[in-house]
């Protein structure tokens, strides 16, 4: 008998799942091309007849607008200087005035004592701002932490008593000194020219933002931010700490005092107020108000503080606050007892600031796609990686 051929039942063939591909995140626009928006939007805003109220005292092509707002970008300027300093370096300085008063100081004091064009006087007295940070940080920064703020902030009061003690008529006492306007150009000069002074405003803002950009980027920036993470680690690969904090702090005094001259260019005066601890905390706020680390989270906290600080006292002696029992009246005639409330509100709520609230914002939004790539490295971790690592 033969055997019946036997067969074998058919295979069938398991289909092999594909790969999950991870969700793609949305494309981000860059950064540069935001900023360049943002600089034609303002530029064009005095040619625009754009009422804000509640924020601004009339349209934007108004006098008084332009003031405030070229008010508010020298007030941004002087954030990002201190951000250098302050963000970038870990530098705690209660003197950062110093340096925006020499600004205006030394322009005002050179235009009223000598015959100087604009331009010239400006130059000699950011030279005279930049000997002065390099004085005070060479001294300065052979101390650490507390007592680095602490000395800063004694060359700061030094600085605060010389002018208001007016020697030898120089800086006009508590009145300040007014700007002499015989060799500044006629179209930086009067109410009409306020257009002007906004352009160069927002100048003195874009290549402040530039050159604080090209610092924090540049290998002097990467020594300075590692030495604020680990100075010990930054002595071993043989990197000089000392020297690139003290060339931080030059640039950041120097950046100041250039903003302190376009200041007395836009006020027409010096006064004594700019030249306190007061001052300096302020920009320490608008700072951390916008989110420490972040440079247009520096310019956007001074603005928003400028603007509450100028607004809030509109809203101070109005009617409607003096038609309030006494009970709210009193605190809220006073705009500081405001802001400081703000400033409380956001260091409990926004530990990151405006900035570090918008990038909780976005990562929100992100959804699947910041989840799929949580288990990868942080961009701040990679970008200390990457420092390291050119260091070595």
């Amino acid at each position: 008998m033969t055997s019946p051929t036997s067969t074998r039942p058919p295979v069938t063939e398991r289909a092999v799942p594909a790969p999950q591909q991870p969700p793609r995140a949305r494309r981000r626009v860059p950064g540069w091309l935001l900023g360049a928006v943002a600089v034609v939007v303002a530029a064009c805003l005095p040619l625009l007849n754009l009422p804000l109220p509640g924020v601004l005292p009339g349209p934007t092509y108004m006098p008084g607008s332009l003031h405030l707002m070229a008010l508010c970008m020298i007030f941004a300027a002087l954030a990002l200087s201190y951000h250098l300093l302050y963000g970038v370096a870990g530098m705690l300085s209660f003197g950062h005035a110093l340096y925006f008063a020499a600004g205006a100081y030394g322009l005002a004091i050179l235009l009223d004592r000598t015959d100087m064009p604009l331009l010239v006087a400006g130059a000699l007295a950011l030279v005279a701002a930049i000997v002065l940070a390099t004085v005070v940080g060479a001294v300065s920064l052979r101390v650490s932490g507390v007592s680095f703020a602490m000395v800063t902030l004694a060359f700061a009061q030094a600085g605060n008593v010389m002018a208001r003690r007016n020697p030898s008529g120089l800086t006009g006492g508590e009145e300040g000194i007014g700007l002499t306007t015989t060799n500044v150009p006629d179209a930086l000069v009067g109410v009409v020219n306020t257009r002007n002074m906004f352009w160069l405003a927002l100048a003195t803002l874009v290549l402040v933002y530039v050159v604080v950009t090209w610092v924090q980027r540049s290998r002097a920036g990467h020594v300075v931010e590692a030495t604020r993470e680990n100075e010990m680690r930054v002595r071993v690969i043989g990197q000089p700490p000392y020297l690139i904090r003290l060339l931080t702090f030059v640039i950041a005094g120097a950046l100041a005092a250039a903003v302190g001259m376009v200041y007395l260019l836009l006020q027409s005066q010096a006064v004594p107020t700019i030249t306190s601890a007061d001052f300096t905390i302020q920009a320490l706020i608008m700072v951390v108000l916008g989110g420490v680390g972040s440079r247009w989270g520096a310019v956007v906290g001074a603005i928003v503080y400028t603007l509450l600080d100028q607004r809030l006292s509109v809203l101070a002696g109005s009617d409607l606050v003096e038609s309030l029992p006494t009970l709210l009246h009193v605190p809220l005639s006073e705009p500081a007892f405001i802001l400081g409330v703000l400033f409380i509100l956001v260091v409990l709520f926004m530990p990151g600031g405006i900035a570090g609230g918008a990038s909780r914002l976005t990562g929100r939004r992100r959804g699947p796609a910041r989840a799929a790539g949580s288990h990868t490295e942080t961009a701040a971790e990679a970008a200390e990686r990457r420092r390291l690592e050119e260091l070595a």
